[in-house]
Order: C-alpha cells, then structure tokens, then sequence
C-alpha cells in the first residue's frame, strides 16, 4: 500500500493483526485483485495462503464458484454488500466494503470481513439484510442484464471493458477478449421459432459461463447471436486453448440443428483478440468495436 507512510502501515497492520474477525484488504484497482493484507482470524476461515492470490480465487475457494461470481460482480461494480456464508461448518456474514483516498476518483481498495453468527446478529436477520441488499441489486441489474440468457447485455459489458482497460493502461498488462458466435443462427430460428432459440441461447449462454476460468472473468450477449467474454489472461495461446474448450461445450450440449452447415448440433465460432493495452493505438471503445465488427 504504497499510499500509506510507513509508521501509517506499521500502525494499520497491528490493528488489523488485533482484529479478532477474519479481515482481508483488497486491491480492486489492479487487476485480478490482489490480496494485500491478511490478519490471523483469517485462518478460522481457510488455513491456506492467500496474500497476494486473486481476490476471486480465494473467494471462490471457500464459497464455491456460483456464490463467488456473484460476489465478484458486486467488488466489481465497488458496491457495499454482505453475504451469508458458510465456512468450515460455522456460518458467517461476509460483508464488503469499498474504500478510497480522500485523492481518488473511485474505491482502490476492498475489506472483505467475515462477521461470526454472534458478531452478525440472528441467522433471520443476516439473512434479510442481504435479501434487501440482494433486491436493491436486482434493480440496478434490471439495466444491465440481458433479458434473454441473464448475462450482462451489451452497455453493461462495454462500460466494465472501459474499466478494466484503463487499469490496465496505468498498470502496463494486457486484456484478452473472445467473441462467440453461433454458427447458421438464422437457420435455426426459421426452423425453430423465438421461443426454442431463446431457450438455446439461454443453453450456451450458461455453458459459456461454467467455463469461465475465474470468477472475475465476464461474459455478456451484445447482441442476437453473439457473446463476449473478457479475461486478464495474457498467453494467446492459452487463451485460444480457453476458447476451444468453450466451443467443445457448446458442442457437447448436443442441441439439434438440422440444418447447420457443419454439424447436426448447434456449435458456434470464436475470434480471439489480445491487447497490450498500453501499447494500443485504440481506445477501449474502438478496440471493442472493431472486434465485434468482424464478427458480424
């Protein structure tokens, strides 16, 4: 925490060392979020290592992958929330909270804390407060969800690229983008109708998330036969490896195509794109834009 003068951190660290509650802080302004300080409650939680590890990695690990998205929309979109959880055996209320620099723009940090069942109130009361917080997201989410698959729709996607592009602008990495489209779409509606191919999009749309390498990672739909996802993965070829392993899942759903060109079963296509983003001539905007356009 460079921000800090050094009796500042000495002082901060003690404290949050005392802190008889597990407490994790939380780059959020560098990518992958790393894990900057841990206190020793954090063991009653998971005995691993966790300092300098991906927020979502650590989170994932002890909420399960489906919880862990969930809260990495939240970091993401820096929103205070908390979350009932469970942790070996023991209930929690897991309570985020963004900070910042009186300096700063937006939140650079994140406190993860998990409150005891004691600590947190009745198991009711833990969990209606994150039933109201979960409805106030919900509300937020109506504007960026895709009505048809649940993922984030094309606005949404583009202003969480904004972002993490210029994060990785200041910090000098890459972002790798790979766009999914299904293959003879038009083909399938004509045979089909809306209703079914809401249903197999929907079908992919989910097959393409369960493949997600992190919780981090993000997919959305921009549009009819399309899907995106961004990754802060660097190695081309492990990207491209990524996305053919995408494409084998969907593959593997087995849903009928009669009339696909290459398969009786719906499969889709992918374009891979990495960018070094301080290096780019492009901004963001145009980066996306220019590959969406060859996938039209």
């Amino acid at each position: 925490m460079p921000d800090l003068e050094p009796i500042d951190r000495e002082i901060l660290e003690l404290v949050i060392a005392a802190t008889t509650e597990a407490l994790l802080l939380v780059r959020i302004d560098q990518p992958n979020w790393p894990v900057v300080l841990v206190n020793r409650a954090f063991s009653t939680i998971t005995d691993g290592e966790v300092l300098q590890k991906p927020f979502a990695d650590v989170i994932e690990d002890i909420v399960g992958r489906e919880l862990a998205i969930e809260i990495s929309e939240t970091v993401r979109a820096r929103e205070e929330a908390s979350f009932p959880v469970e942790s070996n055996s023991r209930e929690y209320l897991l309570t985020l909270r963004p900070l910042s620099l009186a300096k700063d723009d937006m939140a650079r940090y994140c406190v993860a804390h998990w409150r005891s069942g004691a600590s947190a109130g009745t198991v009711a009361g833990a969990d209606m407060h994150h039933a109201l917080l979960k409805a106030k997201r919900r509300i937020r989410d109506l504007s960026r969800d895709d009505p048809v698959t649940g993922l984030l729709n094309g606005p949404a996607f583009t202003d969480i690229f904004a972002h993490d592009w210029a994060v990785a602008e200041r910090e000098q990495g890459k972002l790798s983008l790979v766009t999914f489209t299904l293959d003879d779409f038009e083909a399938y509606l004509e045979v089909f109708g809306r209703h079914a191919t809401d249903s197999c999009l929907r079908r992919v749309g989910q097959a393409i998330r369960r493949c997600l390498r992190r919780a981090s990672d993000v997919v959305a739909r921009p549009d009819g036969k399309r899907f995106v996802v961004l990754s802060h993965a660097s190695d081309e070829d492990g990207v491209r490896e990524f996305a053919s392993r995408i494409s084998t899942a969907v593959r593997e759903l087995g849903l009928h195509h009669p009339r696909s060109s290459g398969s009786k079963f719906v499969t889709v296509s992918y374009v891979v794109a990495v960018a070094d983003v301080s290096n780019e001539k492009r901004d963001a905007n145009k980066f996306l834009k220019d590959l969406l356009a060859i996938t039209q």
